[in-house]
């Protein structure tokens, strides 16, 4: 069986790069995109490369790269145009293969096997969209050639910016052996722990070490990635056509100062569902779970979640079942900096089915269709008049900073 040809697209430094575009002055001095330091979100999300030579580094706080480069000019992001560059690119992309599957705003692998008579080797094709991303759109993008997506990853990732990498069946061990382990997609850094106990660090270890082993440490996830270092991969390149399926919906936010009490965290908890919730009736989706992450000022998280007893996209009842599960969980005399609720587990409104109720449920359900119709109409409020147009009154004037962004969505 021939293999695939399989490209990955990184577009490189892609927020900063854009923001280069909308200013132009902005190419001739060390410059990066943060988030607001009065809204707490003072963390570098991308550099450019004269940046890069001082070594300011992405995730790093403002002051450790102010520190490293007291002239770099700062800049917030705009996400909207983000998207904008980021569906011109894909465009390009589609002029090649319909199997064009986008791994976050500036990634893409491309499945183009079965255009390689009419354009090339997949080599000259991921030249020839570099020329035209470049050129036509002021971007540069580092493509990784490979037989599979995770190896086509890796070659994107092994030479920036601007360059084209080629990683087969002749080379690949030479290539990627030597990387670290945590260059692997999916090997994050709780796995990248338990494999260092176990002297794994580099991808050819983990390659050569016993897949029992790695099984009895990390389960599913470790039958995976002891596979994909070595190289079985036979994930399909989705088509463009096809559509994604949201496995969650979830909101967060980091506040302008720390949550202290129930008080603080029940408007919080309240904005947040309210956001969750509208999106999922926006989906079409119910979540039959509710989890929520909880991040302290030390930076350390605490993931709790709980199951529904019926699915529900109301936010009032999110609202419930997060509150409920801080409780269980959260000492309130203790400061909370970030708070995400996400609803999981979800089905499409055609899946759900409703039994026969009791005659209390049916009371029950009775006030939950006019719950349902009250937000379903704040829904078409706010389509029409802006999300502003209706909040909790408990959430005006607070001195949290919700209200005065959108949270961060996922």
């Amino acid at each position: 069986m021939m293999d695939r040809t399989i490209l990955h697209c990184d577009c490189n430094g892609f927020y900063a790069s854009v923001e280069c575009l909308l200013r132009p002055e902005l190419k001739n001095v060390p410059m990066a995109v943060c988030g607001n330091p009065e809204n707490r979100h003072g963390i570098i999300l991308a550099k450019n490369e004269l940046a890069k030579k001082y070594h300011v580094k992405t995730a790093e706080t403002i002051w450790q790269a102010k520190k490293k480069c007291p002239d770099l000019v700062l800049v917030p992001p705009h996400h909207d145009e983000y998207e904008k560059y980021s569906a011109l690119v894909n465009r390009i992309y589609q002029d090649y293969t319909d199997r064009v599957e986008p791994f976050g705003i500036d990634e893409s692998w491309l499945d183009v096997t079965g255009s390689l008579h009419l354009f090339g080797s997949g080599k000259e094709i991921a030249d020839t969209l570099r020329k035209r991303v470049a050129t036509e759109i002021g971007l540069t993008i580092s493509v990784g050639v490979s037989f599979n997506k995770v190896f086509a990853k890796l070659g994107s990732d092994y030479k920036k910016p601007d360059a084209t990498t080629v990683i087969d069946r002749n080379n690949y061990k030479e290539l990627i052996y030597p990387l670290p382990v945590s260059d692997l997609l999916y090997v994050g850094k709780a796995a990248k722990e338990v494999l260092s106990h176990l002297h794994i660090f580099t991808i050819g270890d983990l390659a050569r070490s016993d897949k029992s082993m790695i099984i009895s440490k990390l389960g599913k996830m470790g039958e995976m990635i002891h596979d994909y270092a070595n190289g079985l991969d036979d994930a399909p390149v989705k088509s463009v056509t096809e559509e994604s399926d949201i496995k969650s919906v979830g909101n967060g936010m980091t506040f302008k100062r720390d949550l202290v009490g129930l008080s603080d965290i029940t408007i919080s908890v309240h904005a947040l569902a309210d956001s969750v919730a509208s999106r999922m009736r926006r989906y079409g989706v119910k979540c039959s779970t509710v989890q929520v992450t909880i991040r302290d000022p030390q930076f350390k998280n605490i993931c709790r979640q709980k199951s529904l007893k019926r699915p529900t996209h109301l936010a009032r009842e999110i609202s419930q079942a997060a509150l409920e599960i801080i409780k269980n969980c959260w000492d309130m005399k203790n400061p909370i900096r970030m708070l995400t609720i996400t609803g999981s587990n979800l089905i499409t409104k055609d899946e759900y089915y409703t039994e026969q109720l009791s005659l209390f449920e049916e009371c029950c359900d009775e006030k939950r269709q006019k719950q349902e119709q009250l937000e379903t109409t704040l829904d078409k409020i706010r389509s029409k008049f802006g999300r502003g147009a209706v909040t909790f009154g408990s959430s005006l004037h607070n001195t949290l900073g919700i209200n005065e962004e959108d949270p961060h969505s996922s």
